[in-house]
């Protein structure tokens, strides 16, 4: 157990999937999986365009999730090619014949790939997608390319976030261990992040050898580096099968539909967070196990297969491993950092705010280096808590204030190194002379505040109520309008009922007021508490009849 650093848990209950990464005990990644009929990020739906709103150059499409899905025409445009594994350069295809390793295809291999593209609908797609890629088009070209009604395969990037339905692209591709497979594209690209010269000639090598369709593509992911040639291929028979199954329900023509899934959170966690430097995935539930113990024997081999362990005590998992007290922490305003310094994370409607402060740090003085020092373990901090709470948009942050250039030129290097492996794309630019630093982070679900709490019906999210004097205000207020109408009429009682923490004030800080308005109007007013009425809440009533006033 000494040697292990980075882990893998999973915790598989009834109604939600939890799965964290954690590095050196120190959570770095934190997901989780409900049962829902939202639509997947990744997922493939066979859409109409219901209408288009030139004013917003997008069109909305019936994908049949019950919110129609938002396609800018932006996204109606060949992308070049780009999908979440970017790329430095093509590679070429080896036009010469296949060598013997790749003649060596199963006969249900063989027949998949004469099959692939057959299907009515998918030819119809694939000679619209060459004939958009044939031609130079714009923006304008749109709506005559795709006018109302038009129906197309569309796969959605942003989940449904609040009242608004997904966004979509018909740029489509299908993402594999190895992988990311592009139907309609014969472009064959490498991950940017494969930097080794060596390394990338050696993928260009397998993948010019792949037994790729006719019009079809290929991006070798990140996590190809260093895997042998066998394993590109088993990943490229799993993608090809994928995309038959496709075409099998595409040929059924019901528009809408939902032609490929999303995998769930088990399979992703597979496919995109188990690479060679993970040291263990552990694991409480018995089918999870299997399932994630077979698929890495089939993706990694036996030795990686190895590091899955069967969790069976007791004791949560959350608990044992210390997990669950670090996901408490996600959620508060203020995040305490090593040196005695805070963040402070406030979501709003248009951006992300997050405040640096020296904290204890302050008993140290304002040394320009104790501030850098500040803010250097705040951007780790804020990098991460990015991550954990899956928030993005706008994030607007405000370091303590650095008088020297190149105090800020670190930091802003070494907030840049931080959000590199982010799996969510991010832009930033260098701090301001203000000590702000704007960046945007890929939104392509609901935060985790969002997914896990609802806003208070009482506050409605402000996290705020009236305090107790606003709340004598306006019971006064109340009393003198209803005792006044009612003057004429003698014998009149009132019984006022409200929170506690409202009575105590007006028996104590407001008792003079109350006796002055009985005195006034000569009428009989008694006041009751009642613990399960809402601090904001209160009501007039006719002792005798319990009739409001």
């Amino acid at each position: 157990m000494d040697n292990i650093k980075k882990q893998i848990i999973l915790n598989c209950e009834k109604l939600e999937t939890r799965f964290a990464m954690l590095n050196n005990d120190r959570l770095e990644e934190y997901q989780i999986e409900r049962g829902q009929s939202e639509p997947r990020v990744g997922s493939v739906f066979l859409g109409k365009i219901v209408n288009l709103e030139p004013t917003l150059q997008a069109a909305f499409v019936d994908i049949g999730t019950g919110k129609n899905a938002f396609l800018h025409y932006w996204d109606m445009m060949p992308s070049g090619d780009e999908t979440d594994e970017d790329f430095a350069e093509d590679v070429e295809k080896n036009e010469k014949p296949l060598d013997a390793r790749n003649k060596k295809r199963t006969s249900f291999s063989e027949k998949l790939r004469r099959v692939l593209g057959q299907a009515t609908g998918s030819k119809q797609l694939r000679e619209k997608e060459r004939s958009r890629r044939r031609k130079k088009i714009t923006i304008k070209d749109i709506p005559e390319m795709f006018p109302q009604g038009t129906e197309l395969l569309v796969q959605v990037v942003k989940g449904p976030i609040g009242t608004k339905g997904p966004r979509v692209t018909t740029n489509i591709s299908i993402p594999g261990r190895y992988l990311v497979l592009l139907p309609y594209s014969d472009h064959i690209g490498l991950s940017s992040k494969i930097d080794i010269s060596l390394e990338r000639q050696r993928l260009k090598k397998i993948l010019s050898e792949l037994d790729v369709p006719e019009g079809m593509g290929l991006i070798c992911r990140t996590v190809g580096e260093g895997r042998k040639a066998i394993f590109f291929k088993h990943d490229l028979d799993m993608l090809l099968d994928y995309w038959h199954k496709v075409e099998l329900v595409m040929a059924k023509g019901v528009v809408p539909s939902i032609v490929y899934s999303e995998p769930g959170l088990l399979e992703c966690t597979v496919r995109d967070f188990i690479t060679d430097d993970i040291d263990q995935i552990i694991v409480d539930d018995d089918t999870a196990f299997h399932t994630i113990h077979n698929a890495l024997i089939k993706f990694g081999g036996t030795r990686m297969a190895r590091k899955v362990v069967m969790y069976d005590r007791d004791i949560p998992i959350f608990e044992r491993f210390k997990v669950k007290e670090q996901v408490n922490d996600i959620f508060k305003r203020q995040v305490q950092l090593s040196g005695g310094g805070y963040i402070c994370i406030d979501e709003t409607e248009a951006l992300i705010a997050i405040d640096v402060n020296t904290g204890k740090g302050r008993k140290l003085g304002d040394q320009p280096e104790t501030i850098l020092q500040t803010n250097l373990e705040a951007a780790e901090e804020v990098a991460r808590q990015l991550r954990l709470r899956n928030i993005g948009g706008l994030v607007v942050i405000d370091f303590i204030d650095m008088r020297s250039a190149h105090d800020r030129e670190n930091v802003f290097k070494h907030m840049k190194k931080l959000v590199k492996d982010d799996r969510a794309k991010t832009k930033l630019l260098p701090l301001s002379k203000l000590g702000l630093m704007e960046m945007t982070r890929q939104r392509e679900h609901e935060s985790l505040k969002d997914t896990l709490y609802d806003p208070c019906p009482y506050c409605s999210g402000s996290g705020n109520i009236k305090s107790a004097m606003s709340m004598s205000v306006e019971i006064q207020r109340r009393l003198n309008e209803v005792l006044r109408r009612r003057n004429a009429k003698t014998g009149l009682s009132v019984r006022v009922i409200m929170h506690p923490d409202v009575l105590a004030r007006l028996k104590n800080e407001d008792a003079d007021l109350l006796q002055e308005l009985e005195s006034k109007y000569g009428k009989n007013l008694s006041f009751r508490a009642e613990s399960v009425l809402h601090h904001e809440e209160f009501k007039l009533v006719d002792p005798d009849t319990n009739a409001e006033y």
